[in-house]
């Protein structure tokens, strides 16, 4: 049963080379650990930090956008009701000059009309007088033909001018 129970001298020694790593470690290595966690624990803790920045930009940035796209949707509301208030002015302008042309399109043709009525007019009581002066000369030709009618005629007229 020697593997169980250790030599004195044994134990002696692991001490010893344990003390001397112990104190290897602690010079060397246990500084440089410490240093690497530490540099860890920053990197992590900005990193946090970093998150933290990006999350508040973030929602900076959202709550921008969303005032952008509010911004925008009131900008179309209004370009739409501009565009409408443009379209009925452009209709009510179109129907007032048609209805201002079709005015003046009747009352041309009202005074085309009356003018063509006053010289049909002209032309009938032209034709009306031909025909009278006509009838009238072959009347006063057949009255006429005695030299004593001719002689009242003139008396007539003479009488009628002197009124």
């Amino acid at each position: 049963m020697d593997l169980f129970s250790p030599d004195s001298g044994l134990v002696i020694w692991m001490f010893v080379s344990f003390g001397i790593l112990f104190i290897i470690l602690a010079v060397f290595a246990w500084p440089a650990i410490m240093k690497g966690i530490a540099e860890r624990a920053n990197f992590i803790d900005k990193g946090v930090e970093f998150a933290q920045e990006a999350k508040t930009q973030l929602d900076g940035a959202r709550e921008e956008a969303k005032g952008i796209i509010d911004e925008a949707r009131r900008q179309q509301a209004d370009i739409l009701r501009d565009a409408d208030k443009m379209k009925t002015r452009i209709v009510d302008e179109a129907r007032e000059a048609a209805q201002a042309e079709a005015t003046k399109v009747m009352d041309q043709a009202k005074e085309s009309i009356a003018q063509a009525q006053k010289e049909a007019e002209k032309n009938l009581r032209n034709e009306v007088s031909v025909f009278a002066l006509e009838i009238a000369q072959k009347v006063v030709k057949t009255q006429l033909d005695d030299e004593k009618s001719q002689k009242k005629l003139v008396e007539t007229l003479m009488s009628d001018m002197e009124k």
